[in-house]
């Protein structure tokens, strides 16, 4: 015999929580389902859900929750949940947001190399050329040194305050 667990309905409140935090991650870049998702990963008892679970709670197909819980756990927001069943389960993982920054400054990286790759085909030509080029490279690099800086004062303040 399956005992089969009943979860408790998504309270009002919390369901603006939810939609708010969909609207964050679209601004984010990201989809409103991914943020919606997210969000409700974050204040779910328990902490961990199934697809069928997430897709019903948050009136959305199962479809679209395994999509947008696949690009998550690939970005490092949540995880996969180990079960003796066959079934797919997710739960938040802590640090996912330095985790998206990591990623987002690899390509800042990339960028780099690309603007570097700009300079050395203007070589000495005009120098209004070559200082669009180099104010957008300096630019990116102010932020990828700050925000590695920011990254390191943040686990410390992690450990400070674990």
């Amino acid at each position: 015999m399956t005992i089969i667990a009943e979860l408790a309905p998504v309270e009002p409140q919390e369901s603006e929580f939810v939609d708010r935090m969909g609207l964050v991650m679209e601004r984010l870049g990201g989809t409103r389902t991914m943020g919606r998702l997210h969000a409700w990963l974050m204040i779910c008892d328990p902490p961990d859900r199934s697809l069928t679970d997430l897709a019903a709670e948050l009136g959305v197909s199962k479809t679209a929750v395994s999509t947008v819980a696949r690009q998550l756990e690939v970005s490092g927001m949540i995880e996969r949940v180990p079960t003796a069943a066959r079934e797919h389960r997710y739960r938040i993982i802590g640090g996912g947001w330095a985790q998206v920054m990591q990623v987002q400054l690899d390509g800042v990286r990339r960028s780099l190399e690309t603007l570097d790759f700009g300079l050395s085909i203007l070589g000495e030509g005009p120098p209004e050329r070559r200082a669009r080029v180099e104010d957008t490279r300096e630019f990116f690099d102010f932020i990828l040194r700050d925000s590695e800086e920011m990254l390191e004062r943040w686990a410390e303040y992690r450990k400070k305050s674990s």
